[in-house]
């Protein structure tokens, strides 16, 4: 033993860190349960004895210090994408066609295939090999910080093995494994608290533990899968990526596997779908994903999901239930959506009371009526759906259901455009479309107004004390106070809640206003090119087409909205109001605008956060892949494929130093 408690603190570190990867990340173990107790506990007395030699890396400090007030907001440096689902076989062989026409190949494509985890993304940073920064995923722009919680899971590595110089993004999925959530629900069972319905929400809610010592108490793991920004961590195939993960003490499923080709896909989808339930996890299928970075970069993305990746969902688990009732919805739009009210059945740890049909074209082609028992599943193991009926069951009590000729909330008219499924109450006063249009206004991602829930916004509107959204900002505490169930301290949280959504960036705005098609990531590309309400106001469809991602069906929802003169008195009451319609940039906001941005390489003068942080508060866009809508690549030292393709398109790039001297004009 070394004889200077420094030198022994600093080897039982390592010792620790060790075998803990051994265990967790490669499930290999070297030595006994009782012999890593024994070096826990003598690192813990030692740094007992000398706090001064305490590091933020040691394993004795995966938990500690009071409650967390709030999770703050997390940016990711990239946007870390959702997937797009393929439902059964035909689908996914479709998605295999469109990627190997889109590089232009014949041959079969290396993927590499995955267990589709059933539990919550994550994002964990390291700065020079160690763990500093970890958050959710969120809406996949930003997500909410957990450091705190995330380092009490001990298949997260504090330190990596080998020191990886810079940043490193890596992406995770934390689980909570079949057999500790029946523990869980056991203890929380005996103690008298709520159960959670399935392992998921388990997971999802332990890592949002405002207290880390909850999340500690908590068996949760993680497997590591994907990467944001490495500044030093080279690879050509995402397989080469994961294999360097394991070599840094990184968590990596052992069923991963590299395949070539649809049928291999295929192959393994069957293999897991079988294996399935004797897995200590839950999964709802496979990850698909294109082996070859460079391949990968030249597919790009959509707005919101890689093309080169899908979801390969297995068969949802269905239930027999019965059709109770079907009543209709109206939304903010005015869409009439028929609901079928069951009698609650268990689907997938789940109790389901509703499903949507849809609309009436729905309802016939799967003759769907009142008294049906049904087969339901909950489509990709979320949402519930009816998938048939049992015709075996009826009795001839049954009765058909058609949709209403007249909205069931204002009595008005409906009517059904020809180039939709849907029906629609045409009465903009229809006071259920202006709840939803309230409700939506209020939201979390749109102009949050805190306390502002369904049954307040029932009060206001049936009330008449509001009509649209620009009536919120003239309510007064004792308008609210006067209404059911609203003492007067709860009033003025609301008015204060209303008074601080004033100052909310204008592309939180614009995705309030409820434009059809408008949401969250397509209010921003928006805001970022137009720069002010009142030039997207006045852009022209063929405008709105040129900005990267907005098509014809966008452009058209936008125009029609600022077309029509009570939307456009709105917004002016609301500017009177005194809500602000300000971007959230810089005082240079249009220098770069319209202009999109990759960036590729190393910059000296800049972090890649920085840099696309300061493109998007001069008006530009930064982007993850280079296409012909590419503006400039900017090219810092060990610049890679991205740099080849923007040469190959005609691309101008630009050095660090040029991108310096074009943003000082």
């Amino acid at each position: 033993m070394t004889s200077r408690p420094e030198e022994r603190i600093s080897e039982l570190r390592d010792l620790i860190h060790y075998h803990n990867t051994r265990y967790y990340g490669l499930d290999d173990p070297e030595i006994s349960d009782t012999e890593f107790d024994r070096l826990m506990r003598e690192l813990f007395e030692l740094e007992q004895q000398f706090p001064e030699f305490v590091t933020a890396d040691s394993p004795t400090q995966r938990v500690g210090g009071a409650p967390a007030e709030a999770f703050p907001p997390a940016p990711h440096t990239v946007p870390m994408l959702s997937l797009d689902n393929a439902l059964n076989e035909e689908e996914f062989l479709a998605f295999d066609q469109r990627t190997r026409r889109a590089l232009g190949s014949d041959e079969e494509i290396e993927y590499v295939c995955e267990p589709k985890l059933d539990g919550l993304a994550v994002e964990l940073v390291y700065i020079d090999g160690l763990f500093t920064l970890g958050s959710t995923r969120g809406d996949g722009y930003t997500g909410e910080e957990i450091t705190r919680n995330l380092r009490t899971i001990k298949s997260i590595p504090l330190k990596l093995n080998n020191a990886v110089p810079g940043r490193l993004e890596v992406r995770g999925e934390v689980i909570l494994g079949i057999r500790e959530f029946a523990a869980l629900n056991r203890q929380r069972q005996e103690r008298g608290e709520p159960l959670f319905a399935n392992p998921r929400n388990a997971a999802a809610g332990s890592l949002r533990q405002l207290d880390a010592r909850i999340t500690a108490s908590r068996p949760l793991a993680i497997f590591c899968y994907g990467i944001g920004q490495a500044d030093a961590l080279p690879f050509t195939a995402h397989s080469g990526m994961l294999d360097q993960f394991k070599r840094l003490g990184l968590r990596v499923n052992p069923l991963i596997k590299r395949v070539r080709g649809a049928g291999a896909v295929l192959a393994y989808h069957r293999a897991m779908s079988e294996r399935r339930e004797q897995l200590p996890y839950e999964i709802d299928g496979i990850v698909v994903k294109v082996d070859s970075v460079a391949h990968q970069e030249e597919l790009g993305a959509r707005s919101r999901s890689p093309r080169w990746a899908i979801a390969f969902k297995f068969p949802a688990r269905q239930e027999v239930t019965q059709v109770l009732d079907i009543q209709v919805q109206v939304g903010r739009t005015g869409a009439l959506t028929p609901v079928a009210i069951m009698q609650p059945v268990q689907v997938g740890g789940v109790t389901v009371s509703r499903a949507t049909l849809h609309n009436q074209d729905e309802i016939e082609r799967k003759d769907i009526r009142i008294g049906d028992w049904v087969v339901i599943q909950r489509a990709g193991d979320v949402i519930p759906e009816i998938v048939k009926v049992v015709d075996s069951r009826r009795t001839g009590s049954e009765r058909p259901f058609l949709m209403p000729e007249n909205c069931p909330v204002c009595g008005s008219r409906t009517v059904r455009p020809e180039d939709e499924a849907a029906r629609r109450c045409i009465n903009l006063s229809c006071l259920a479309q202006i709840k939803e249009r309230i409700f939506h206004f209020a939201a979390k991602h749109a102009m949050e107004i805190d306390g502002l829930g369904e049954k307040l916004i029932d009060q206001l509107v049936e009330a008449g004390l509001v009509r649209d959204a620009a009536d919120l900002y003239g309510l007064t505490r004792e308008q609210l106070a006067g209404l059911d169930r609203m003492a007067d301290k709860s009033a003025a949280n609301v008015i204060a809640a209303i008074a601080a959504s004033r100052t909310r960036p204008l592309e939180r705005l614009l995705f309030a206003l409820g434009i059809r098609h408008v949401g969250e990531h397509v209010a921003r590309l928006l805001v970022e090119a137009f720069g002010s309400m009142e030039r997207l106001m006045n852009a022209r469809a063929e405008e709105l087409m040129q900005v990267h991602e907005i098509g014809p069906q966008v452009a058209e929802s936008v125009t029609s909205f600022f077309a029509m003169p009570e939307n456009v008195r709105v917004i002016e009451r609301l500017r009177q109001a005194g809500v602000e319609m300000a971007p959230s940039r810089g005082v240079n906001g249009d220098l770069l605008a319209g202009q999109t941005f990759v960036l590729t390489g190393t910059l000296s003068s800049y972090t890649r956060e920085e840099a696309e942080k300061l493109i998007l508060a001069l008006g530009g866009r930064p982007a993850s892949s280079v296409s012909s809508k590419t503006s400039y690549v900017i090219a810092g030292e060990a610049a890679g494929s991205k740099l080849n393709k923007a040469r190959a398109l005609g691309i101008p790039v630009l050095t660090e130093a040029e991108f310096i001297e074009m943003i000082k004009k």
